[in-house]
């Protein structure tokens, strides 16, 4: 189901505390759409919204910088109804209509499919993620959308650092930009600068119609919600702690790790003169 519309050129005047939020956060998003070259003139990007509070602010955030950004780009919101037993159908395409937002939503039962192929107490996300995102790529080209923008936020990114350091052996994170492995998307995270909580708050004080995710929120023992946890009480031992975590993500000292692919340590001898200054990291190190 699609429709097509005319965004309205006037949304009702803002609260003094809501327009002060949503100036951090159009900052913020601005910063990282600026740094990571997100949005282009004549963009069109398809805007996933899944009825969770991210994925609301992205597209409310998105549609304000559509209105005052130099350049012209066009939204459109694209939701994947799996099927999920209660799900209330009505709402987005209601909100949707509501607020004049071209939107698409796509049919496709893949919580029959989950729940068929997953053991009863596993988790659901891998499985789920997977579909979910060969569908949307294929909606994607339907709609000729040149971008692709989820709703992943900071601490989303810092959590998935920490998942596949403590359960894959892997340092990697969610990039604020990232290409397809055919090629042919490109994905992007205009949220990647913004806490959870301000998107928690902002989504209140906008009062989004939130949809919650019963097939995979409701497992208790899901090893994001642990990281998360792991996190949170960090935070409370040692303020600021994920400030500097997700700083480190782009400072990063490549001779300092262990990766031979991305350090010729094979090729490093010693020099008379001052060269790589790769020990220069070392003098900076706290204690």
């Amino acid at each position: 189901m699609s429709q097509s519309a005319t965004p309205s050129s006037a949304f009702l005047k803002l609260d003094e505390s809501t327009e002060q939020l949503q100036t951090k956060l159009l900052r913020l998003v601005g910063e990282t759409i600026a740094a990571y070259g997100l949005i282009e003139d004549g963009d069109k990007i398809m805007v996933c919204l899944s009825g969770g509070k991210d994925s609301y602010a992205l597209l409310d955030l998105l549609l304000v910088l559509q209105r005052r950004a130099p350049i012209h780009f066009d939204l459109v919101a694209v939701n994947l109804d799996q099927k999920q037993p209660g799900f209330p159908a009505h709402v987005l395409p209601d909100y949707l209509t509501k607020i004049g937002v071209p939107f698409h939503i796509e049919e496709r039962d893949t919580y029959s499919t989950v729940r068929r192929l997953i053991p009863e107490g596993q988790t659901t996300c891998s499985l789920c993620s997977r579909l979910r995102r060969g569908i949307l790529y294929r909606v994607a080209i339907e709609l000729g959308a040149t971008k692709i923008a989820l709703g992943h936020h900071r601490d989303d990114i810092v959590e998935t650092l920490f998942l596949n350091l403590f359960y894959a052996g892997k340092l990697k994170t969610m990039p604020p930009k990232l290409r397809s492995k055919d090629g042919r998307h490109l994905i992007i995270r205009p949220l990647a600068g913004v806490r959870e909580s301000d998107l928690a708050r902002y989504a209140e004080l906008r009062a989004f119609p939130i949809i919650p995710c019963d097939l995979c929120g409701s497992q208790e023992d899901l090893k994001r919600k642990q990281v998360k946890e792991f996190l949170c009480e960090w935070e409370q031992r040692s303020s600021g702690c994920t400030d500097s975590i997700f700083a480190a993500l782009s400072n990063v000292a490549l001779p300092l790790l262990l990766d031979r692919r991305l350090f010729d340590f094979q090729a490093l001898r010693a020099a008379d003169q001052s060269g790589g200054h790769e020990d220069a990291w070392l003098d900076e190190q706290n204690s």
